[in-house]
């Protein structure tokens, strides 16, 4: 089995930065992509960013320029770094990670983290 758990939401300002942070433990012997997506309140959930192994990204257009994706492969810990937020940055946010084991990709889910930005 393999655990999920984002941290890091919270309420901020316009303007404001906030960091998530995700960590995958359990039966890893391998992760490929790593990345996070949100789901806004009536909207479905939508990439923000997704981060490969080898650390090429790419970022939804709505983020590009705020948001940056990083990820550590010796914790199995993958960031994203949020500057310059907006009211429709509001949502929650979750981590997902792609196991690969046998040659086959699991995908894991955490449970998300609320992301609040209002005056």
């Amino acid at each position: 089995q393999v655990q999920v758990e984002e941290s890091g939401g919270g309420l901020v300002q316009p303007g404001g930065s906030l960091r998530l942070s995700c960590a995958a433990s359990g039966n890893i012997f391998s992760i490929n992509t790593m990345g996070w997506y949100r789901q806004a309140p009536g909207k479905q959930r939508e990439l923000v960013a997704v981060i490969s192994g080898t650390g090429s990204s790419n970022y939804a257009d709505s983020v590009k320029g705020r948001f940056t994706i990083s990820r550590d492969n010796g914790k199995n810990m993958v960031y994203l770094q949020m500057n310059s937020l907006k009211p429709e940055d509001t949502a929650v946010y979750y981590c997902n990670v792609n196991v690969l084991r046998y040659a086959l990709t699991y995908a894991y889910w955490g449970q998300g983290t609320q992301v609040t930005v209002s005056s």
